[in-house]
């Protein structure tokens, strides 16, 4: 009887650090799977809609972009209005570039301009802010 007992508690000790070697590997492997995951681009491209209707506006819009940390390259097109842009994904996130531009005054898909950024811009660079306009317009 007495070695049926050393025998069952040997099992379990076994048992036991069976799963705890099962655990720490599954355990191991997730971190790596998350670590992966969580890579940021460093040359990461986006693209995105920001208002604005002239070569000032252009100016503005690529300055206040160019201004942010860990932009490497950005180009507004005044007839599309599209804002394409290169970044460090691990310097800058893309919610500080819209917040940027909307600080200078021109509204993006994800920020809206304060109505006295807005108010500062110069006289035809103001676009309609309900239904934007798109294309050049003469000053």
């Amino acid at each position: 009887m007495n070695f049926s007992k050393r025998n069952h508690e040997y099992r379990n000790i076994n048992i036991n650090n069976m799963s705890k070697k099962t655990i720490l590997i599954i355990a191991i492997l997730f971190i790596g799977i998350s670590t992966q995951a969580q890579k940021k681009n460093k040359n990461a491209k986006i693209a995105f809609e920001v208002n604005g209707i002239c070569e000032m506006c252009k100016d503005r819009i690529e300055k206040a972009v160019l201004k942010t940390k860990g932009v490497k390259f950005c180009s507004w097109s005044i007839e599309t209005h599209q804002l394409s842009l290169i970044m460090d994904e691990r310097k800058v996130d893309e919610l500080t570039i819209h917040k940027n531009i909307a600080a200078v005054g021109h509204d993006t898909e994800k920020v809206k301009a304060t109505d006295e950024a807005y108010n500062n811009l110069h006289g035809c660079c103001k676009y309609e802010r309900e239904n934007p306009q798109y294309g050049i317009q003469e000053h």
